[in-house]
């Protein structure tokens, strides 16, 4: 499927091979066990190692993932549940990880957890490509680009062929692009790793994640992992977001077209700064996007002169929901200082764009700014 264009494989993905007279989706599987006699050996044997909705959902993701290539990929319980698998899969005490210091905010949660198991940890920003200070001796490289909330954009490649060169892994956090924008193993990443309650499943109503790999050991490795915690999925939730996968490219295109002219719209307005969009061609990580992303992603942030300022804005919004998460349909934004984990101002805004008609969220948009300027 290499050469399929991103809506038909995004359609196509995953499905079995036809049936007569079987769904072109099978339903969610319900079991904990499965009938196993004589030796415990074929695809299925206990609800906590394997289940046939995730095996659908599996090739699905990693069809996006990589077309054409063999990868296999692992999902999870959540996003978070996703990183952590990866982190604690192959890290051991003694062990040096560099991680983003602007990245998710639960980031420095697990920091802390892996502090206390031994692992030193360093960290940089993602801007500038600053991490590469810090790879001598170093176990595994996490990259989150675009950085979340800021919209840094690091070089993956430039970090990759480093960080491999040093003698470690890499793993891409592409929560924000979704592998409709950006493919982390075709820029030489081992890990891609997304929280699809995001954009992935696009809709606000499901917690999942995944990693997808291109060696199979690190792939054992996280399965190990998700055995080990139990971080598996509900078979409803697999089959919901393998079904929300169909319309991926379609939200994606309409989100990112409207995210675009969202920003420029934006960069008119002299009472906003601190303006960040990376399909935007005056943003600072534009000519870094544009040779490793595809597409540019729903998220916008900027800031606005305060707390108060900001708080008016939100409030006055009519099609946009005053909500944290972002990739969904329905337009998002949040004045992020309220959570306090991320080193932003108190006016700072991200904004997730969603499917709405693009006039009437733009000048849902332009009113609202107006009513919080009185």
């Amino acid at each position: 499927m290499s050469t399929l264009g991103d809506g038909t494989r995004a359609v196509r993905a995953g499905l079995p091979a036809p049936e007569q007279y079987e769904p072109s989706l099978p339903g969610p599987v319900f079991a904990a066990h499965f009938h196993l006699s004589g030796e415990p050996v074929g695809p299925y044997t206990y609800g906590r190692d394997t289940n046939p909705t995730w095996t659908h959902l599996e090739r699905a993701i990693g069809e996006l993932e990589a077309p054409g290539k063999e990868v296999s990929t692992t999902v999870f319980a959540s996003g978070m549940a996703a990183i952590s698998a990866v982190l604690f899969s192959q890290l051991r005490a003694g062990d040096t990880v560099v991680l983003p210091d602007d990245g998710y905010q639960a980031l420095p949660l697990v920091r802390e957890q892996l502090t206390a198991f031994g692992v030193e940890v360093r960290t940089a920003p993602t801007g500038g490509d600053a991490q590469l200070a810090l790879l001598e001796g170093a176990k595994l490289l996490w990259i989150e680009s675009p950085s979340n909330p800021g919209l840094d954009v690091c070089d993956i490649r430039r970090l990759v062929t480093a960080a491999h060169g040093a003698g470690a892994l890499v793993a891409v956090d592409n929560t924000l692009a979704t592998p409709i924008g950006q493919r982390p193993l075709e820029l030489g990443a081992d890990f891609s790793v997304a929280s699809d309650t995001k954009g992935m499943t696009g809709h606000g109503d499901i917690l999942l994640g995944h990693v997808t790999c291109r060696d199979d050991r690190l792939t054992a490795d996280v399965r190990r992992w998700r055995k080990v915690v139990g971080a598996i999925p509900g078979p409803m939730e697999a089959w919901l977001a393998h079904r929300s996968l169909a319309t991926l490219q379609l939200r994606v295109e309409r989100q990112c077209a409207t995210a675009l002219a969202l920003a420029e719209a934006l960069a008119k307005r002299s009472e906003v700064t601190g303006l960040r969009y990376p399909g935007l061609p005056t943003d600072p990580s534009h000519a870094t996007a544009v040779r490793q992303m595809r597409r540019f992603g729903s998220v916008v942030s900027f800031e606005l002169a305060d707390r108060g300022t900001a708080e008016r804005f939100l409030d006055a919004l009519r099609l946009v929901d005053d909500a944290t998460s972002f990739g969904g349909v329905r337009s998002t934004a949040e004045r992020r200082g309220r959570w306090g984990g991320d080193a932003v101002p108190e006016g700072f805004i991200r904004f997730s764009v969603g499917a709405e008609d693009p006039e009437d969220l733009l000048a849902d948009v332009e009113r609202a700014l107006d009513e919080a300027a009185r």
